[in-house]
């Protein structure tokens, strides 16, 4: 009966239940708490929480390796559940003016971005791989720093310099990220309209 199945019903992930996928879970559902403790400015809590987040994807990653434990649907929900973190901390930061609205809206501005063109290339029926580039690896950093010094908020001598190369940085790798991936996009998108008119020719 398989066999009579869609292809593109074959290619979705099945539902695994391993530790991975909880801890990804998991952190998914801390987010509403996470969100509940800035609107309260109960910033440490929420740095807490933040740090729960990232012990969890280090360590779900870490356990599906160490039990080969790697799944599809591991794969899929673990850069969801980091999008949605980041996503909810600075929409929620950027709306209470802990942050500068513009970085917040450039933020998540790229994300959007990739959304629009996953959604575009998934429409257009052509396949495509999800992969995290280099540059991407390094703003994701700077975006979880940014967020990080942000509830943090301990004053020093040269505090508000530091914030502001810290934001400007963020900024910087974030739009040139949304630059790559736009550009890998079109490339893939081009390749593959490409190779559906060979086949229909």
């Amino acid at each position: 009966m398989a066999a009579d199945l869609p292809e593109e019903v074959k290619r979705r992930p099945t539902l695994t239940i391993n530790i991975p996928n909880i801890l990804t879970v998991l952190r998914i559902l801390v987010i509403p708490l996470f969100v509940i403790f800035l609107i309260r400015k109960m910033h440490g809590h929420a740095l807490l929480v933040f740090i729960f987040a990232g012990v969890t994807d280090g360590l779900d990653g870490l356990i599906a390796r160490l039990l080969n434990q790697r799944s599809e649907l591991g794969a899929l929900l673990d850069p969801i559940a980091d999008k949605l973190l980041l996503t909810a901390a600075y929409i929620s930061l950027g709306i209470l003016k802990t942050i500068p609205g513009w970085l917040a809206v450039v933020v998540i501005s790229r994300d959007v971005l990739i959304v629009t063109g996953i959604a575009v290339l998934t429409f257009a029926n052509i396949p495509f791989a999800i992969r995290p580039t280099r540059i991407s690896k390094w703003t994701t950093v700077f975006q979880l720093l940014t967020i990080s010094v942000t509830l943090l908020d301990m004053p020093f001598e040269g505090g508000a310099a530091v914030k502001q190369a810290l934001y400007w940085t963020t900024i910087t790798m974030t739009i040139l990220s949304g630059l790559h991936y736009t550009y890998l996009g079109l490339a893939i998108l081009q390749a593959g309209y490409g190779n559906n008119s060979k086949k229909n020719g």
